[in-house]
């Protein structure tokens, strides 16, 4: 069950079974933390809303403000439409969990330059994550699994 707890000053920040935590920051906008993303239910022009989003805000829920958001992720219709899409982002963030993939801070040059980040997906399955694009580099062995009309014949050495 989601629940926001209406109170004043800003609301309390109040855990649900699918591990949205939904609470009020302190300009009164309905906001959720899956994780470590923020999402937020931001006023536009014309009462309408859009879903904006930020990643490791270190303050309660109360102390958030508009500014801790970046992320623009299209118009959101009211409330309810606000939960059912946060409800949606932690659904997304479970399956991912599962698929036990890691996180790797291992510095390779990549065709796109340096990585920041590197996923591993599994053995000899890696994204990297790059400043300007990223992609998914094969070990050998994989690339050899690859269909021959679709693998790399020169992989590239990452």
């Amino acid at each position: 069950m989601t629940r926001i707890l209406e109170t004043s000053p800003p609301s309390t920040e109040v855990p649900d079974l699918s591990g949205a935590i939904f609470g009020r920051s302190a300009d009164g906008m309905l906001v959720a933390l899956v994780g470590e993303h923020a999402f937020a239910m931001v006023p536009a022009r014309d009462g309408r809303h859009y879903l904006a989003s930020g990643w490791r805000i270190r303050r309660p829920m109360s102390e958030w403000i508009r500014v801790d958001f970046y992320g623009h992720s299209g118009e959101i219709a009211d409330e309810p439409g606000f939960r059912a899409k946060v409800l949606e982002q932690a659904q997304h963030q479970r399956e991912k969990l599962a698929l036990d993939r890691r996180e790797d801070r291992s510095p390779a040059h990549t065709p796109w330059g340096p990585s920041q980040r590197a996923t591993i997906y599994a053995d000899g399955v890696t994204f990297y994550s790059t400043a300007g694009h990223g992609g998914f580099h094969l070990s050998p062995d994989r690339n050899r699994e690859v269909h021959p009309q679709l693998h790399q014949r020169d992989a590239i050495s990452v």
